[in-house]
């Protein structure tokens, strides 16, 4: 397989699930901020937007299908074998992470596959989002490596 082959299907992708996001609101922080908040209590709305709960419904049977589809396969059609997770232990840093991941998402209304995507809009909340996001991870994968 070529690399520009590979890359020509991660773009394709890529574009894919940009494109998706976009449709679908998930680039509005605060249509995120409106589903997340199922009480009114934090934006002051009277109404919980449920619209998202079909985004996320939609994205989880694609998932599904797609790992009941990889068992089955020999190999993934663009790279030499499946990377697929292989611990199933949840822990403190997983528990950690997921409540961390939770909160910035309640909070902004972001996480990064659309914060990624809506660098597109030019919106300058969003470059400081992703901006913040890459030094977390940069900070994370320095501090990680001497644990």
């Amino acid at each position: 397989m070529t690399t520009a082959l590979r890359l020509l299907a991660a773009l394709a992708a890529g574009l894919t699930f940009g494109l998706g996001l976009s449709l679908s609101g998930m680039l509005d922080p605060a249509r995120v901020q409106g589903f997340l908040d199922v009480t009114g209590a934090f934006d002051g709305r009277e109404a919980w937007d449920p619209t998202l709960a079909f985004v996320l419904g939609g994205a989880v049977s694609v998932a599904g299908l797609g790992y009941a589809l990889a068992r089955r396969l020999p190999r993934p059609a663009f790279a030499p074998a499946f990377d697929l997770p292989t611990n199933r232990r949840i822990d403190r840093p997983l528990i950690g992470g997921a409540a961390l991941f939770g909160i910035g998402w309640g909070l902004s209304g972001l996480c990064p596959g659309p914060a990624v995507a809506a660098l597109s809009t030019g919106a300058l909340p969003v470059a400081v989002f992703v901006a913040a996001m890459l030094v977390g991870m940069m900070a994370h994968h320095r501090f990680a490596a001497r644990a």
